[in-house]
């Protein structure tokens, strides 16, 4: 979305807001602006709503009310996409239930719960009523083909008999015409043979494109990514993953045509993430954002089934779901999309898959375990003349350096320190074959590092398996060393008084 439409897009939500407080119609802003309900709208409606309640902690109760009576207001409006209308109400009273507890505002919790309720109804209600007129569409879309196929094949056949007895007919024709000088009826009957002749190979190329232009051309895959399994959780996720490489093997099983839609889901607000962004863009998945506000594990694995059971619903060309994780919770999912006559890939570390999850896949591609920790990975040697060798000591001080200039990199050197493996990462991106290139120097990427860091005045150390910042040890000593300085002057000027108070 572009700054320009996340722009309106807020304006449109604080002017709903302002009419839903001062008790103002509510229905002729939304009447205006049925395109701005959409999902965009409902993701910004949470963060509005966690960000105020952060801010103005006493004012809970009011923004509560007007949050429930908002939502109320849109999921009776009966315009514009209903389901959207719902996702939006939902939105609001799940923030409302995440930020408001039962025994703070009993009154708030239990309208907003209610409320909950009954909007998950009705999306339930839509979501079925949705599938069974797909399913009947489905079979009224097959009979068609099926009486066009038959009607063809009967076409054919027909053709193929004409085209023989014409043959016939030519073949006695032609011995006539080389008895007489009939020149005419001879070249009248060879156009209508080769005329017939066309129309059979019309026949058959049409027969053929109507049997499999609904095989080979369908864009008939989802993946779906967890990549909050993929990195093997956020503490110190792990990186060392290849999704273009996830995405050819997948493209190689005879199950996939060709790959419709690509979602992955995690909290990209994660600077550690960054480095799959260029990835990402690059294949055209779409990064979904979740926000966990209650810090819970299962934040992305709710969206990603909700996801796949509306694509499972609103598309019948989609036959085959991909999911790109190892928890054992996608197995009642795998089997619900066995209910709808889906395929189902699992794609996961072959040591770390749920075995159910496994059992219920028609399919499992597996992906290499990580890489070993950065500690241990062994160089790989070049000749000692080698070029290379001469340069990455120099090259990867100038990164070091800049690693302190970019902001965001600094910020968090100053807070808590940059993890090895993440530093490693970076060389490797700035430094083609990185590891190759270090055969002088120690086999061990932390010693490397350090002999780097104590041949130039880089301000950094390492402590934990992390990189840090010195500058903030040497502000402290400063500081103390100015203050001793400072106390011993004090107690100098004091001696002095007292020598001369004590003149006669």
């Amino acid at each position: 979305m572009s700054n320009e439409a996340a722009k309106q897009e807020q304006t449109f939500l604080i002017d709903l807001l302002r009419a839903t407080y001062q008790n103002q119609e509510v229905y002729p802003i939304l009447q205006h602006n049925l395109s701005k309900l959409n999902h965009s709208l409902a993701l910004m409606l949470r963060s509005w709503v966690s960000d105020r309640f952060a801010k103005e902690p006493a004012n809970a109760p009011n923004i509560a009310r007007v949050i429930v009576k908002l939502s109320t207001i849109i999921q009776d409006f009966d315009q514009g996409n209903r389901v959207s209308n719902l996702e939006i109400a939902i939105a609001g009273y799940e923030t409302i239930l995440e930020v408001c507890t039962r025994e703070a505002f009993p009154k708030e919790w239990n309208i907003a719960q209610q409320a909950l309720v009954t909007a998950y109804q009705q999306r339930q209600h839509i979501l079925s009523k949705t599938l069974g007129e797909l399913r009947e569409r489905t079979v009224q879309t097959q009979t068609q083909i099926n009486i066009v196929t038959e009607q063809l094949q009967q076409e054919l056949q027909q053709a193929k008999l004409q085209f023989n007895d014409l043959k016939t007919v030519i073949t006695q024709l032609k011995q006539e015409v080389f008895s007489s000088d009939s020149t005419y009826e001879k070249t009248s009957l060879i156009a209508e043979f080769q005329e017939l002749k066309q129309r059979q190979i019309r026949l058959e190329q049409f027969t053929v494109t109507a049997n499999t232009s609904s095989k080979s051309e369908q864009f008939n895959t989802a993946i779906f990514y967890d990549i909050e399994n993929l990195t093997m959780g956020r503490s110190n996720p792990n990186l060392n993953f290849s999704l273009k490489q996830i995405q050819a093997n997948l493209e190689q099983t005879n199950l996939v045509n060709k790959i419709a839609i690509q979602c992955a889901y995690a909290d990209w607000s994660d600077s550690r993430l960054r480095l799959l962004k260029n990835e990402i863009q690059e294949l055209g998945i779409e990064a979904v954002q979740i926000f966990d506000y209650s810090h819970k594990r299962n934040a992305a694995d709710m969206q990603l089934a909700i996801d796949v059971m509306e694509l499972a619903q609103s598309r019948p060309t989609l036959q085959v779901f991909v999911i790109v994780s190892g928890d054992g919770a996608f197995a009642a999912l795998a089997k619900k999309l066995h209910e709808y006559g889906k395929t189902v890939i699992g794609c996961a570390y072959e040591g770390q898959i749920n075995r159910v999850l496994k059992s219920v896949c028609d399919r499992f591609l597996p992906i290499p375990a990580p890489q070993a920790k950065i500690e241990e990975t062994q160089v790989t040697q070049l000749p000692s003349n080698s070029p290379s060798n001469d340069d990455i000591f120099l090259v990867t001080k100038k990164i070091l350096q800049d690693i302190k200039q970019n902001s965001e990199q600094a910020n968090q050197l100053k807070k808590g320190g940059i993890p090895m493996s993440q530093v490693h990462q970076i060389l490797r991106n700035n430094i083609p074959n990185f590891d190759q290139k270090r055969e002088n120097y120690s086999s061990k990427f932390t010693n490397f590092i350090k002999e780097v860091i104590e041949t130039t005045n880089t301000s950094l150390y390492i402590e934990n398996n992390k990189l840090i910042l010195r500058e903030i040890l040497t502000t402290v000593s400063n500081d103390l060393s100015n203050k001793s300085r400072k106390a011993i002057t004090q107690s100098n000027n004091s001696s002095k008084e007292v020598v001369v108070t004590g003149k006669p």
